[in-house]
């Protein structure tokens, strides 16, 4: 199981919100390709990049920060606020190794058809949920739509791997919600990421437990920046035995 470092971006800053709640942000650094150039070093192989601001308002914020990482051969996969073609292709462009769909793939199926047949195993989906129901637009909006039913149209898209974030978990240091995620994964047969929530080793090797669903990485963000454990350390739990 891979174990993925989050660099939460907002203002140019390193942040990290509680269950999305802007009012609820703990700045941990002024520098994320800084932080980010500090995960890869430590074993990084991959570092998940949050356009908090780009969420909110729609349209593709960190091409800069991405850019940057690129350009020192960091792989990032970016998410928030990919929300047209024209954003999908200046992420790439910046030199993202994977692009992350939300609202958009959720609002506009054509579009992320669109964006799998041209990015083909490039394009993932981001399903957040709260009370396994899909939430929208930075999680300010929540639908009616059932995490499992999305997370099927998503698969029969064609999108490489779904990021399913449990927003009441997400940046609570409580564990993640390892049966909601464990149910997306029983119902698609593409891999899934399980994000929000991890707080401990102990996270991590529970995690690794449902490794046989399908779930084969885990994103580790306000665990790492607080110290609960380093990265180093989260690597090798992810790759301990059964």
């Amino acid at each position: 199981m891979r174990v993925v470092p989050a660099v939460d971006i907002r203002g140019g800053r390193c942040v990290n919100l509680v269950q999305g709640d802007y009012d609820q942000e703990t700045v941990f650094g002024e520098d994320p390709v800084a932080q980010a150039i500090t995960w890869h070093e430590q074993g990084a192989e991959m570092v998940h990049i949050v356009d908090l601001d780009g969420a909110r308002k729609g349209e593709l914020c960190v091409l800069a920060e991405v850019l940057q990482m690129s350009a020192i051969r960091i792989p990032v996969e970016v998410g928030g606020g990919i929300r047209t073609t024209c954003d999908l292709d200046m992420a790439f462009q910046a030199g993202a190794a994977r692009a992350i769909l939300g609202t958009a793939a959720f609002r506009n199926p054509g579009f992320l058809k669109a964006a799998v047949e041209t990015y083909p195993g490039l394009v993932a989906v981001g399903i957040d949920a709260r009370d396994g129901k899909v939430s929208l637009s930075a999680w300010m909006e929540d639908t009616d739509e059932d995490a499992i039913s999305f997370a099927k149209k998503v698969e029969d898209t064609g999108a490489c791997r779904i990021i399913y974030t449990d927003i009441m978990s997400d940046g609570m240091m409580r564990g993640p919600n390892i049966e909601a995620t464990q149910a997306v994964a029983r119902a698609v047969n593409i891999p899934v990421t399980v994000s929000g929530g991890v707080s401990s080793l102990e996270d991590i090797r529970n995690v690794r437990s449902i490794a046989s669903d399908g779930v084969d990485e885990i994103i580790v963000g306000r665990a790492l920046y607080v110290g609960a454990f380093t990265l180093p350390e989260a690597i090798e739990a992810a790759r301990e035995g059964p």
